[in-house]
């Protein structure tokens, strides 16, 4: 499966919904209306103004475990999805935060979402929850058991993290694809809002070898025509955002106003640079 296949776009732009703190989260608000009710208003803004795809993420239930979360937020998440994808005719992923990558894919199957994010899917990273270990080997196997198609996006070398040891961007970006058998890597900035440098996306694309690479924070519309000119897709969230502000709702004129830059910037790559890594792994 190649990315033109799975996203209707050789050059995906995957926008991101953060929903509304959850049940048993600190800052719940008591109200699932609430969060649906933002979260459709988010989806529908993303969809008018051009994106891709949309991947759901439960950003504001800081702080958050490193392990797996409450039941109630799988159920809460399930609905939501389910929601939005009623709403929206686009490909959908989920990222559930900080590092669930197993309800995020029991979530996706069920309710036939398209991919999953993973922050730590391999190696050892020291974050403000603690020591996360990848665990790709019961992830892939669980994929396996339920006979799910969904496609894993991993983050290499993630954001608001720092790995023990100094493992060289090119091994980690090598083993997460060839041992930990991601479909597509992400590279980010070293914290949410903060792009990825160019140098190290063109690392990671010439490690990748073919593998799709997504540059995963601090994408701009004044930074994207750069930027992707060494990746394959990009998610955004914080630079769509009214007065590009995290906490506030998403802004359809900016939301357009990054499309059109990313696809200048699209258009603007070589044929061979855009042939060279579209392949999802099957």
């Amino acid at each position: 499966m190649d990315l033109n296949q799975l996203f209707k776009n050789p050059c995906p732009i995957i926008g991101v919904v953060h929903l509304l703190p959850l049940p048993t989260s600190p800052r719940w608000g008591g109200s699932l209306k609430a969060v649906i009710d933002r979260a459709e208003q988010e989806a529908a803004a993303l969809a008018s103004g051009g994106v891709d795809a949309i991947i759901v993420e439960n950003f504001f239930d800081a702080p958050f475990t490193k392990g797996q979360v409450d039941p109630a937020i799988v159920s809460a998440m399930t609905l939501v999805l389910h929601r939005l994808m009623n709403l929206v005719p686009l490909p959908f992923g989920l990222n559930v935060l900080r590092n669930d990558a197993q309800s995020a894919l029991a979530i996706a199957t069920c309710v036939k979402a398209q991919f999953i994010r993973v922050n730590v899917l391999t190696g050892v990273m020291a974050t403000d929850q603690g020591i996360i270990e990848g665990q790709a080997h019961h992830l892939l196997r669980y994929r396996r058991e339920l006979g799910s198609d969904v496609k894993i996006l991993a983050d290499v070398l993630v954001k608001h993290a720092r790995p023990l040891g100094s493992p060289n961007l090119t091994t980690a970006v090598q083993d997460t694809i060839e041992r930990g058998l991601a479909d597509g890597v992400i590279l980010s900035g070293w914290s949410t809002g903060s792009p990825p440098n160019l140098e190290d996306l063109e690392l990671a694309r010439a490690a990748a070898n073919g593998t799709p690479v997504f540059i995963g924070s601090g994408a701009s519309w004044e930074n994207i025509s750069s930027l992707m000119q060494a990746a394959d897709g990009v998610i955004v969230s914080s630079s769509l955002k009214r007065h590009g502000r995290r906490e506030q709702p998403i802004d359809p004129i900016r939301v357009s106003q990054f499309v059109e830059a990313a696809r200048r910037s699209s258009s603007a790559k070589s044929p061979a640079i855009q042939q060279s890594s579209v392949k999802l792994h099957s």
